[in-house]
């Protein structure tokens, strides 16, 4: 895995870091009329992880894997827990694939979509922004003081 695209990504995951930061387990509840949670976004943002680890090792998006620990959507602890559980694991699975696979291989997406590895690490990243972004309306709306980088990177 290229080193600097590797460190975009820890500055990327550094938002949600942020996050768990200055969010109460009671934030976790808090819910805009018609939409989930914000505990269920922040589960949602690490079952996409954990689809996107298990699609850099099998070459395969699992799309609907989903967690089943309660937890996730009312614990800040649990959550901190479980994101850097899956950040060691994406890490290591990501330091893990050859330079060329990032090139030469890809993930079928679904149906035959076949997405470069290399395309299917930045759409990760991606998604990962979206996530964050959809949480900023909450943390608005929590009268959240947002730090520099979210002023920055998320607007």
């Amino acid at each position: 895995m290229n080193p600097q695209e590797l460190n975009i990504l820890h500055m990327t995951t550094a938002l949600r870091t942020q996050m768990m930061e200055m969010l109460t387990d009671a934030d976790l509840s808090f819910q805009i009329d018609g939409n989930p949670t914000l505990g269920q976004w922040c589960r949602e943002m690490g079952d996409v992880e954990r689809m996107y680890i298990e699609s850099f090792k099998t070459l395969k998006m699992p799309w609907g894997m989903r967690s089943d620990d309660p937890s996730y959507e009312s614990s800040v602890a649990a959550l901190v827990a479980w994101y850097a559980q899956l950040d060691a694991e994406l890490d290591a699975t990501l330091n893990a694939i050859p330079d060329a696979d990032f090139q030469t291989k890809a993930v079928d997406r679904a149906g035959g979509f076949m997405m470069p590895l290399g395309g299917q690490f930045h759409t990760y990243r991606e998604a990962l922004l979206i996530h964050c972004g959809k949480c900023s309306v909450y943390l608005r709306a929590l009268g959240k003081e947002m730090p520099l980088q979210w002023r920055q990177w998320i607007g």
